[in-house]
C-alpha cells in the first residue's frame, strides 16, 4: 500500500509550516549540509527538508540554501532571507514578495 503522500502530492505539501506575513511568508526549513546534491527533498515533519552540498561552515551553508530557496520559489536572493536558526539546522527563513498558495505551489515544482 502506497504512503498517502505518494497518491496524493498536494497532502504533503499542505503539512509544510508556511506562515503568512504582510510583506511575504515564513517557511520552516530542516537542512542536510554535506549531501552529495542540493535539492528540495519534500515535507518532514512539516519542515521543508532540503538537502545542501555546502558544509556548515563559515556561512557556506546558509549562502546555498538562500541560492536554492531564491531559484526554487523564483525570487531575488536579496528576497530571502534565514530569520531563526543560522547555525542550526532548523531554521525559519522569510521570503518577501509571495504569498502561502504561490510559495506551495512553486516548492512543489522545484521538489527533485
Amino acid at each position: 500500500m502506497s504512503k498517502p503522500e505518494e497518491s496524493d502530492p498536494v497532502a504533503a505539501w499542505s503539512r509544510l509550516a508556511i506562515t503568512e506575513r504582510a510583506e511575504g511568508v515564513r517557511i520552516s526549513v530542516q537542512v542536510r549540509p554535506k549531501s552529495s546534491r542540493s535539492a528540495i527533498v519534500g515535507v518532514r515533519e512539516g519542515a521543508l527538508d532540503v538537502s545542501l552540498t555546502a558544509p556548515p561552515v563559515d556561512g557556506a551553508a546558509n549562502a546555498e540554501l538562500v541560492k536554492l530557496l531564491s531559484r526554487a520559489l523564483d525570487v531575488r536572493q536579496s528576497d530571502v532571507q534565514i530569520t531563526l536558526g543560522a547555525s542550526g539546522r532548523s531554521k525559519v527563513v522569510a521570503v518577501r514578495g509571495l504569498n502561502e498558495t504561490e510559495a506551495r505551489a512553486r516548492l512543489a515544482g522545484a521538489k527533485r
